[in-house]
């Protein structure tokens, strides 16, 4: 039965659902995002629906506990495919074990210009520019408070707003982590992201150090002051370019600073691994997530896993069930999704928890 679920859900997609999304707005790949974000918003108000796609997409799986949180299975969905949380009762309907929502800024911001966000399909890889377009962090704290309690643990992503200088980066991460943080199960701090000016500098030791020590006193001042029994968890991404030794100092600070987890990797500005057809796009700006990216985002993974005792959640280059059991093989306690689900649709999911259990 599980089988045949998992065929009809795969042949859904890719031969009727994926060739209309694809062909949107003359091919314009963020005419189909915003296509299918208003869809899964839609249902997301719909509960018998809810319940019934639920149990279409239902697979046995052994929850994972990482920083006091319980994951109901090792798949979730990455930051940027639903950055003002417009979706965030349907996620888990769609078998989803949690959801990494935004990434947002302390302030609204419409994002870079378009076009932004660009296919590679000979690749199974996607371009990106869309520099942390979203409705601002308190816009977020409020969906979330209307959405009330949710089914999957939901973890929040905060990034630097670009008017903001990096010089001032700190305070400005600190009023999205205050406007989230009741609503979060945990927060993901982003400075590896390639498409706002000058963050991917706040990886730097330094700096670093900074923004996650005042970060996660803050989420123990917030826990006292609502007497939460425990501080919100602060998860730590990191970008698959740092070199070896830029990797061992980014542990070595966040291990410093009691963070939680490390999600490893974001996009790459590498163009390594495209297909010839997809060459033309290549000088693109932006960051390039997809199949190009396994390899490095499973050697990360691995040395990140390796040399820490935190926990790791891999992404990167997750197409297929196989790529996820390789990241969880590599150290990764937990994976996330973002252009498998793209290109693989709901099927992808279920058939990574069905490899990953």
């Amino acid at each position: 039965m599980a089988d045949t679920r998992a065929r009809v859900f795969d042949l859904g997609y890719r031969k009727l659902m994926r060739p209309v999304l694809f062909r949107m707005g003359d091919g314009d790949a963020e005419t189909a995002h915003h296509a299918t974000l208003k869809q899964i918003q839609a249902l997301s108000g719909r509960p018998s629906a809810l319940k019934a796609l639920s149990r279409a997409t239902a697979v046995q799986t052994a929850p994972v506990t990482i920083a006091g949180i319980r994951f109901p299975n090792r798949v979730g969905l990455a930051a940027g495919v639903d950055k003002d949380g417009v979706g965030a009762r349907a996620w888990g309907a769609l078998g989803f074990g949690h959801a990494e929502l935004g990434t947002v800024t302390a302030q609204p911001q419409p994002g870079n210009d378009k076009p932004r966000l660009f296919r590679l399909p000979e690749s199974q890889a996607i371009i990106n520019r869309m520099g942390f377009n979203n409705l601002g962090a308190q816009h977020l704290a409020d969906a979330l408070a209307l959405a009330g309690k949710l089914p999957i643990p939901v973890g929040v992503s905060i990034g630097k707003t670009k008017v903001t200088p990096v010089e001032e980066a700190v305070e400005d991460y600190l009023t999205s982590l205050r406007a989230v943080d009741e609503y979060a199960d945990y927060i993901a701090v982003n400075v590896s992201s390639p498409n706002t000016p000058g963050l991917r500098t706040l990886q730097d030791k330094e700096p670093l150090a900074e923004l996650l020590a005042e970060l996660v006193t803050e989420t123990t001042r917030l826990a006292s002051t609502r007497k939460r029994a425990k501080p919100t968890p602060i998860f730590l991404k990191i970008a698959p370019d740092l070199t070896d030794e830029a990797i061992d100092d980014v542990l070595e600070v966040a291990q410093r600073a009691d963070v939680s987890a490390l999600i490893a990797t974001n996009t790459t500005l590498s163009r390594d691994g495209l297909a010839d057809a997809d060459l033309p796009l290549a000088s693109e700006a932006g960051g390039l997530s997809g199949a190009p990216l396994t390899r490095r985002a499973r050697y990360v993974v691995e040395r990140v896993a390796s040399r820490s005792s935190l926990p790791v959640i891999g992404v990167g280059g997750v197409m297929t069930a196989d790529d996820g059991k390789a990241l969880i093989d590599a150290g990764a306690s937990l994976i996330q999704v973002y252009s498998g689900f793209i290109y693989g649709g709901p099927a992808l999911v279920g058939d990574l928890n069905r490899a990953l259990g």
